[in-house]
This record gives structure tokens, C-alpha cells and sequence, in this order.
């Protein structure tokens, strides 16, 4: 998860660029010393443009005439750049709208991007409006199933069995152990894993896809011409199409009445069926029962809700980034809505009732109960 280059005043009085290694600024000012004169860049300006959950961050500098750049910044030993230079290559094929990469420095991972916009597209949502929210959601979906549709096997790493129970054991391993201090007895421990299997074995039997893996409105931006650039997309992979339909309506910054989440999901629903995305490679049946589909984006949440609110504790906890566990609350919702709606993820909303001191939450429900 990141916050890829969002607001930024195009100013010189902006934050000055700060470096904690001084051998690395040295090779970045070297680096960069060339690509200036080639591009016009205004050196002075340069100044933070955003940070990142991870250990990159990203840069902004001016050039003559108007224009702006971004400058990714990723120590090689803490960061690999070459999934991210491999999916814009994939997402520019596709037609969809990336950061173009103007140069590369794969040993000392420096980048130099395009400036796609300033302002992602969560800054212009507010929850009060969801009548306001409901054009971008649409162009979203076309955005998703543009992407969707460029599928090719071994494109991309497998979203398998083996990456969902990592991803899983976040959840009690950081906020669990380390975040709330509990330790689960056995028969909790039981809970947790029979949970697990069931929500591995459901999102399994949706049809494979591409996968941005964190497709939401904070990496979506407007850009110029109108279409929406898509950001943070280096952690891709070839998974469930319910996952980045459940990314999109489930936030981790911004949540919706379930009526609104209902109708977008179902107008996407509708569209991949068109698209062929929800066809006989199915083995849920959902890409005729909207109720099916719908059930299976909730399993499908469910599991990334129990990832993030495992990554935003250990961001926190590891990493000293707190302001990520205050969206936590949101997450742990999500958990017990979802939870509250299938008798046999009951045991699984007690377990989360016990340990949060709460009470179950009940919402709508589809399909088979």
C-alpha cells in the first residue's frame, strides 16, 4: 500500500528533500545531475511528493515550461524495482493509463517518472455524497475490466494457496499478538485455522485474472486527458477476480453505505459477464447468480481485511508508521459485517467479538447462508 504522489504544492518553498545515508545522496545528485539537463529540471525544486508503506518514497521536481516529474527513491536492498518496471509494461500494454518510466537505475533504484496528477481521486470523494462518488466509481470499473481483460497466463506471479495463508497469518501474528497482546488458546487457535481453510478453499474457486492487489480509490488518479492513471501496481499477480472489485468497494480510507457497494459491484458484475470474465472456468456458478458473485467478493474482502489489518499493526509496530492502524477500526468492521452475514463464519466473529470486547454486526445478505 502506498500514497503515491498525491497533493503537492508546486513551490520551492515545499519541505526541503532530506537523506539519512550521505553516500546515497551523493550517488542520487550524480544520478540525476544528467537527466536534469536532458529534461529541463529545476533541481532547486525538488521536495517530497509522498511517502510509501513500503521503503520507497517518491519526489517532485519541476521542469522549464510548467511541466513536473517524479523521482522514485528505493534502496535496492529494502526494494525491488523490477515488479513495478514489469506491471507498468503490462498495464501500458493493456491501454490503461501509467507513470511512464523515463529512466532507470536498477543498481542504486532510482527512477524518474512521469507526473501523471497531484490529486488522487479519494480526495475528491466525500462519504455524505456516494450520488457525486457514483461517475468515478463507473469509470473505475472500466479501468478494472480493462485490465482484466488483458489476462494472460504466467504474465504474472500466482495469487495460490501458499500466498493467501501468508497474507492470512498476518492477521494474528501482528494485530492479534502484537498489536492487542492476546494469545490465543487452542481452541481459538482451531477457530482461526478452520476460518482460514474455508476462506482459502472459498477465494480459490473464483476464475484467475490479473490482479492489482490494492485497486482503490487512493491509487487512482484523474489525469489529463481524463482517464483515471493507475498507481501502486508493483505488487501484481495473476489471482481471484473478486479480489480488486472487493479492494475497490471495501476501502481501507473510505467506506460506503452497502447499498451503494451493491449497486456498483453489480454493474460490474454485469459487465465482466459481457466481457467473458465470469464464465464456465468458474466452479462457484457465480457468473450466473449475482447473489453467488457477491458472496464471493465478501470472502474475498474478508481475507484482505484480515491481511491489512495484520500489515497496518505491523506498519506501526516494525516500521514506526502509525497514522496506517488508525484506519484499523475500518477494517476490523469490515471483519465482523462480513462475519455476522454466513452461519459458518460465526465462530470467526466470536473469536473477533472476544478479542475487540464487541458485539456482532449483521448486514445484507446473498446466496447461500
Amino acid at each position: 500500500m502506498s500514497d503515491f504522489p498525491a497533493s503537492a504544492p508546486s513551490s520551492t518553498a515545499s519541505a526541503p528533500v532530506t537523506w539519512s545515508d550521505p553516500d546515497r545522496q551523493r550517488a542520487f545528485e550524480a544520478w540525476l545531475a544528467p537527466l536534469a539537463e536532458l529534461h529541463q529540471l529545476q533541481r532547486r525544486t525538488l521536495r517530497p511528493a509522498s511517502s510509501d508503506a513500503s521503503f520507497r518514497r517518491y519526489l517532485r521536481v519541476d521542469a522549464q515550461g510548467g511541466a513536473t516529474f517524479i523521482v522514485m527513491d528505493a534502496p535496492p536492498r529494502l526494494e525491488d524495482c523490477r515488479p513495478f518496471v514489469h506491471v507498468q509494461a503490462l498495464m501500458q500494454e493493456a491501454g490503461l493509463l501509467v507513470p511512464q518510466i523515463l529512466a532507470w537505475d536498477e543498481a542504486q533504484g532510482f527512477m524518474l517518472l512521469s507526473d501523471v496528477g497531484r490529486q488522487t481521486v479519494i480526495e475528491r470523494l466525500d462519504e455524505r455524497d456516494p450520488q457525486a462518488a457514483h461517475a468515478w466509481y463507473m469509470q473505475a470499473v472500466d479501468v478494472l475490466l480493462d485490465w482484466q481483460r488483458a489476462t494472460r497466463e504466467g504474465a504474472l506471479p500466482p495469487y495460490d494457496e501458499a500466498l493467501l495463508r501468508r497474507e492470512l497469518q498476518l492477521f494474528p501474528d501482528w494485530y492479534i499478538a502484537r498489536h492487542r497482546g492476546v494469545q490465543l488458546t487452542e481452541a481459538q487457535q482451531q477457530v482461526l485455522a478452520r476460518s482460514f481453510d474455508a476462506i482459502v478453499r472459498d477465494n480459490l474457486a473464483a476464475p484467475r485474472v490479473f490482479v492489482h492487489r490494492d485497486f482503490m480509490m487512493r491509487n487512482l488518479m484523474p489525469g489529463a486527458d481524463g482517464r483515471l492513471a493507475v498507481l501502486d501496481f508493483q505488487d501484481a499477480v495473476l489471482g481471484p477476480i473478486t479480489y480488486d472489485i472487493a479492494s475497490l468497494l471495501r476501502d481501507a480510507f473510505i467506506s460506503w453505505d452497502e447499498e451503494f457497494v451493491i449497486d456498483i459491484t453489480v454493474r460490474y458484475w454485469e459487465r465482466a459477464r459481457r466481457a467473458g470474465l465470469l464464465g464456465a472456468q468458474s466452479a462457484s456458478g457465480f457468473g450466473a447468480d449475482f447473489g453467488e458473485f457477491y458472496r464471493a467478493v465478501d470472502w474475498m474482502a474478508l481475507q484482505r481485511h484480515l491481511k491489512v489489518a495484520g500489515i497496518f499493526a505491523r506498519l506501526t509496530l516494525r516500521d514506526g508508521k502509525p497514522r496506517y492502524l488508525a484506519d484499523a477500526p475500518r477494517f476490523i468492521g469490515y471483519i465482523r459485517q462480513t462475519c455476522g452475514r454466513y452461519r459458518e463464519l460465526a465462530p470467526l466473529a466470536r473469536l473477533v467479538d472476544e478479542i475487540e470486547g464487541t458485539q456482532a454486526a449483521a448486514g445484507w445478505a446473498f446466496g447461500r447462508m
